[in-house]
């Protein structure tokens, strides 16, 4: 481990950090460009052939940008994209990005490291970085923006040059080191650990931007709420923001585990849909997703009453249809994925006739992301995080998300040694309780 590396672990102040020097190279989870293409033809494109853990060159500090020494990161689906480069390679996107010049160039590079999420301390602030210093415990949004484009000042998601970042830019967070512009930091919750605190900043702004936000579908007081996937990194923020602001989440998971974890969440109402035969079929023809919506629609109205005014949906092909049919006249279907298949098939005069709305949304701008870290800060809104791997396990940490072995957010070690590292306010750790800050994990695995 390099000079700077250690100076962080052993908790040493701004002017030793800024004394001591960059190292030259880093370790990161990376793709390389010569995988492209390894599984043409290939039915199961298993991400731990192509996901690597090595030395990468450091790269070059733009003005806006800030080094963070990486604490701990955490597993996003779009790194299942990335490696197996579907549905486009992300090279495509670096090369893009290179083509605008100036410090884009830098992104170009043979090799890609991955990571949208992220815990760690600034090591070193670019030139015109202004809110941020040295030693600041920060979190990263996977937002990355030009601030100098005119629709960023509405929105930040609404810009032509939004991106993602560690999936359409290079130096993400997967990695000992990660480079960021200074408009992506917001402050790390101080009595989280690292690696609860990187599991929280893109799945739960991506939902508090679904469901909270002016952008998404505005959930008010009374709202019932239909969550699919409600113990993944998505969902499971998603029943803690519908409880929040006074909403009745209903959760739909595929297994009774998963409804137990769901239970610990104090979902109102858990659906195991294995039970009842729903959404086991990845493209379910109309007829067959209008007869899944007939039966949640009876256990849902046997519960609550009534229909749904919002679906939450991030999985796509196999249940948007479902949502589209299911949700009450006027009733708003919200997405940001499509874990499932991106093409959607669904009767439209279910949408129209209904006067419903479907409405899509892609992350979460600064501020949406600012409002939900206070929330996190708070102790109003959970870690989502079920386990945690060393960064040399991030193939197998990968290819859990990608089976749908897991729950919540899978975490990832980088620098940090062990778990349980970076809580600087135990006495708010304490008022809130080991056991609320680990809903759904194991409690063997909670106590640690």
């Amino acid at each position: 481990m390099d000079s700077l590396a250690q100076a962080v672990l052993a908790g040493a102040d701004a002017d030793v950090l800024e004394r001591e020097p960059v190292p030259d190279r880093y370790t990161a989870a990376h793709l390389r460009v010569e995988d492209v293409g390894v599984f043409d033809g290939v039915e199961d494109k298993d991400v731990r052939r192509t996901l690597r853990v090595g030395d990468v060159p450091m790269p070059e500090l733009a003005p806006d940008e800030v080094l963070v020494a990486v604490m701990a990161s955490s597993v996003n689906y779009n790194a299942v994209w990335s490696a197996t480069f579907e549905p486009l390679p992300t090279f495509d996107f670096l090369r893009r990005y290179g083509r605008q010049g100036g410090w884009a160039a830098r992104h170009d590079q043979p090799y890609h490291v991955l990571g949208s999420d992220a815990a760690g301390v600034i090591v070193r602030t670019g030139s015109g970085v202004r809110r941020w210093r040295v030693g600041d415990h920060v979190v990263l949004s996977a937002v990355e923006v030009d601030d100098q484009e005119p629709a960023t000042h509405s929105d930040g998601m609404l810009g032509a040059d939004q991106r993602a970042w560690g999936y359409e830019t290079n130096f993400g967070g997967l990695a000992h080191y990660a480079v960021a512009r200074a408009s992506q930091l917001l402050p790390k919750a101080a009595h989280l650990t690292w690696e609860e605190a990187a599991s929280t900043t893109q799945c739960a702004g991506t939902s508090y931007r679904m469901l909270v936000g002016e952008h998404g579908a505005r959930m008010k007081q009374g709202d019932i709420v239909l969550i699919w996937g409600a113990t993944g990194g998505l969902g499971a923020f998603a029943v803690q923001l519908v409880k929040n602001g006074g909403g009745i989440p209903v959760g739909v998971v595929s297994s009774e585990a998963k409804a137990d974890l769901l239970r610990r969440l104090g979902c109102d109402v858990v659906i195991n849909r294995s039970e009842i035969g729903v959404g086991g079929n990845s493209d379910p023809s109309p007829a067959e997703s209008i007869e899944m919506g007939k039966r949640l629609g009876r256990i849902i109205r046997r519960e609550v009453g009534e229909d749904p005014h919002i679906a939450f949906d991030n999985n796509g092909r196999a249940t948007f249809a479902t949502s589209v049919f299911l949700v009450r006249r006027g009733g708003t279907v919200v997405t940001c994925g499509s874990s499932t298949g991106y093409r959607h098939h669904y009767d439209n005069r279910y949408l129209w006739m209904n006067l419903k709305r479907i409405i899509g949304c892609h992350a979460a701008n600064l501020q949406e992301h600012s409002e939900c870290n206070r929330l996190v800060q708070t102790g109003r809104l959970m870690p989502a995080l079920s386990e945690v791997h060393p960064l040399d396990r991030i193939g197998e940490a990968s290819r859990r998300v990608q089976q749908n072995l897991h729950t919540g957010k899978i975490g990832v070690l980088c620098l940090a040694p062990e778990p349980g590292l970076g809580v600087t306010d135990p006495a708010t750790r304490a008022r809130i309780g080991e056991e609320r800050l680990s809903p759904l994990r194991p409690p063997a695995l909670a106590a640690r």
